[in-house]
Parts: C-alpha cells; sequence; structure tokens
C-alpha cells in the first residue's frame, strides 16, 4: 500500500505542476498534446501501478489509455523515470513494460469481445 501512495503522489505531481527535473523533449510533447488532461486520475494510477509494478489495468482505463496515445504515454513514463522517486529503478525495463502495457491495450481494445 505505500508503493500506492509513491505512485499517488506522482500522479499529482503530473497533474498539478511540472516535474522540475524533466527534460525539455518530454515537457513539450506533454504540452503541445495535453497529455495531462486526457487522462483521469483513477487510469493514471492504474497505468503507473501497471507499469512500475505487476498491476492489472480495468477494462475501463484501457479505453482512456488509447485516448491518451501511445506518445503521451511514452513521455509520461519518461519523465516520471526523472524523477528521484525512481533512482533505483530501471529505465529499460520500466520502458519496455510501458510498451508492453500500450501493446497490450491497444489488443483488447481492437479484440472481438471488446467491441461487441
Amino acid at each position: 500500500m505505500a508503493s500506492l501512495n509513491v505512485y499517488s503522489a506522482l500522479v499529482v505531481l503530473f497533474l498539478s505542476c511540472r516535474a522540475a527535473m524533466a527534460t525539455k523533449e518530454n515537457d513539450q510533447i506533454i504540452m503541445e498534446n495535453n497529455c495531462e488532461t486526457k487522462i483521469g486520475l483513477p487510469c493514471v494510477l492504474e497505468a503507473f501501478t501497471s507499469i512500475f509494478e505487476t498491476e492489472r489495468i480495468s477494462n475501463n482505463c484501457w479505453g482512456e489509455l488509447v485516448v491518451l496515445g501511445k506518445v503521451c504515454l511514452s513521455a509520461l513514463v519518461k519523465r516520471a523515470l526523472e524523477n528521484p522517486l525512481f533512482k533505483d529503478v530501471s529505465p529499460a525495463t520500466i520502458i519496455a513494460k510501458s510498451i508492453q502495457t500500450w501493446n497490450n491495450c491497444l489488443t483488447l481494445i481492437d479484440s472481438p469481445s471488446q467491441s461487441a
């Protein structure tokens, strides 16, 4: 449960202000694409818990992730990795999990059972 508080704090940081250490490239992508306004806080928490840990994302949030888009998801994850909270996390592993989460999202959204 403590890790959920860390992710909650991180999400609040994303939604309430710019991360001081974020790269200009990620900030520019996030700003130009309005990334911080395209997904609700509950789904942000689910997505980041899925990527940084091993939790599942609910069916309700898959659609929000598609609206968020791959570019925004990638920029937000890269910004998170710049946060000192994640200094002991392997960026390559997290980026790979982010890509896997995105691909899973597309697979579930495109599957016939989801569109029925």
